[in-house]
């Protein structure tokens, strides 16, 4: 059996058939046989075979591992293309590669696997960032983590990393980001609050605020304070009891100024006192909201006004008499301005007798005052429309007297100076003259009113006003009944004067005109006036004399027509009468 050479100038002179040559022409010189070289030759031709049989298993080993490597990369750009949720790399297809060789198959997809591989890392990264921040806000909310405070990265589960899975992620992320906002400003807030409150209330802020939690402090970011449910629970309690705090203090703060206040007027404390305690006073009618005033409402603020009242109380206590007599004066003159009639020295006497009793109490004294000039103020303010009536009427009647003397006045049209305003004031005394009638009868009404409700007869510095209203009526109806027998009487007298012209052909000098009687301003009964007996007082003239024994507090009462004009009209026209 022979093996053909062939002779290759790449690699020389050695091939295969040069060797055998060289080997037969060995065998030639030893005298191998026929047999045994056919032997050799085999035997030869036989290794060749294993060498080659090697090399064929090598390369198919070699082969199937490429296979491998082509199906892993293939799946492995399966799995990642489905785990980042893509179909493309950078909008280029990629491209399912299944003719050719196995290398040129594994080249065309290992820039695509590669290019996957690094994204897929990227995408890890960002996965774990966000998932990070999740994890630490919700611990900041919860409470198990404080600002600042570092965690191990998270796991990322790198089956699913596709884009929307990661904008589930990043919307989460914003969400809890919003979240911690909001809680961060209702922080701010509520630390602003207990800032205002302790600065209002004379407290320290540090010392306060950081009991809730110490990053509460000015000199922590704001970023990096506590946002938790446990903090801001507790920052709302705090606001709520610093305000309930500052409701109280406020509370006494304006009672004590009250009194303050109460007790300086008792004792007509000069301004300087009082000046001493204007940030006490100056909040005695203020709201909650407008107390801002840094310490207003401090402690030792509190304690000097307390102090202060101690020592006004012990002072008051031995200045009794002139403050209740000075309590006992307000109440007179509440009475006064209401025209209400009391026994005064009863009164004070009453006062002196409770001071030098065994018994006396300041506070009770006072309380009682004060009690009787809440009730003067009371029965005043229900008696101020009926009082503002009876000072309409007075006025009208007063302006009724002086038009009547106007009316009697032969020169009341002379070109005299100020008759203009005469007459201006003669037209609207005219015009509230005519309203008398209308304004007694709603005095009337509104007394009678008045009596019902109150169960008891209003009276004007002692007198019933009723009984002076119907004595007014009774007095005008005199004066309309005399003024009717005026005018009878004229008519007479002109038809007698007419038939004398007739008679005697001459003109009598007229007789003296008789004037009608006046009528008074509204009167109460008193004693005999000018020697006349019966003689009604004018209330205004009582109120003037009442007045001025008052150490001349009252101002000086309105002119009212003289007493006795109704006797001196009437003892006129009697002696007309007579002579005609």
């Amino acid at each position: 059996m022979g093996v053909a050479g062939h002779n290759d100038p790449l690699l020389g002179e050695t091939t295969c058939g040069s060797l055998l040559q060289q080997l037969q022409l060995i065998w030639d010189e030893v005298g191998e046989s026929d047999d045994d070289r056919d032997k050799m030759l085999l035997q030869l031709e036989q290794e060749c075979l294993d060498v080659y049989r090697r090399k064929v298993d090598q390369a198919s080993s070699s082969r199937a591992r490429l296979l491998q490597q082509l199906a892993n990369s293939k799946s492995e750009l399966t799995r990642l293309l489905s785990s980042l949720g893509e179909l493309s790399i950078s909008g280029v297809l990629v491209p399912d590669k299944t003719t050719g060789t196995i290398k040129e198959q594994l080249a065309a997809t290992s820039p695509f696997l590669e290019q996957l591989c690094r994204k897929k890392e990227k995408r890890v990264k960002e996965f774990a960032d966000v998932q990070l921040q999740i994890q630490t806000i919700r611990g900041e909310i919860v409470g198990t983590l404080q600002a600042g405070d570092h965690l191990e990265m998270p796991y990322v589960n790198e089956d699913d990393l596709s884009m929307k899975k990661l904008n589930e992620f990043l919307f989460e992320l914003q969400a809890l980001q919003k979240e911690k906002s909001d809680r961060l400003h209702k922080i701010l807030d509520f630390v602003n609050s207990v800032h205002d409150l302790c600065s209002v209330l004379g407290m320290d802020f540090l010392a306060t605020v950081t009991e809730v939690h110490p990053s509460l402090n000015d000199s922590v970011g704001a970023h990096s304070k506590s946002v938790s449910d446990e903090t801001l629970s507790r920052l709302s309690k705090m606001v709520t009891e610093l305000k309930e705090e500052k409701v109280k203090r406020l509370g006494k703060v304006q009672a004590l100024a009250s009194q303050l206040t109460d007790l300086w007027n008792l004792m007509d404390a000069t301004v300087e006192e009082r000046q001493h305690f204007d940030h006490v006073t100056c909040n005695m009618s203020s709201t909650l909201d407008g107390v801002t005033v840094p310490g207003a409402l401090a402690l030792d603020i509190i304690e000097q006004a307390e102090l202060e009242v101690e020592r006004l109380d012990q002072l008051k206590a031995s200045r009794m008499k002139d403050i209740a007599f000075k309590r006992q004066t307000e109440l007179e003159d509440i009475y006064a301005q209401a025209h209400i009639a009391i026994d005064t020295s009863a009164a004070r006497d009453r006062i002196l007798s409770v001071i030098d009793s065994s018994m006396f109490e300041p506070s009770e004294l006072l309380a009682d005052m004060e009690n009787q000039i809440l009730k003067a103020k009371e029965e005043a303010l229900s008696r101020k429309d009926i009082l503002e009536k009876v000072d309409r009427w007075m006025l009208a009647c007063e302006e009724e007297s002086w038009l009547e003397d106007y009316s009697q006045d032969d020169n009341r049209y002379s070109a005299t100076r100020g008759a203009h305003l005469n007459l201006k004031r003669a037209e609207k005394a005219r015009v509230l003259v005519n309203k008398i009638p209308a304004i007694v009868d709603m005095l009337v009404a509104k007394t009678q009113a008045w009596e019902q409700e109150h169960n008891a007869a209003f009276t004007y510095d002692g007198v019933a006003l009723l009984a002076m209203l119907d004595e007014y009526r009774i007095l005008r109806q005199e004066k309309e009944e005399e003024k009717r027998r005026m005018r009878d009487q004229k008519k007479i007298n002109d038809q007698l004067a007419a038939e004398q012209e007739k008679l005697f052909g001459s003109k009598p000098s007229p007789a003296r005109p008789q004037s009608a009687k006046k009528l008074p301003g509204p009167r109460v009964n008193g004693g005999a006036v000018n020697g006349t007996p019966n003689r009604r007082l004018s209330v205004q003239q009582q109120n003037g004399l009442r007045s001025a024994s008052r150490d001349g507090r009252r101002e000086s009462v309105r002119p009212s027509a003289p007493v006795n004009y109704v006797a001196i009209a009437k003892d006129d026209a009697a002696s007309q009468a007579s002579s005609t």
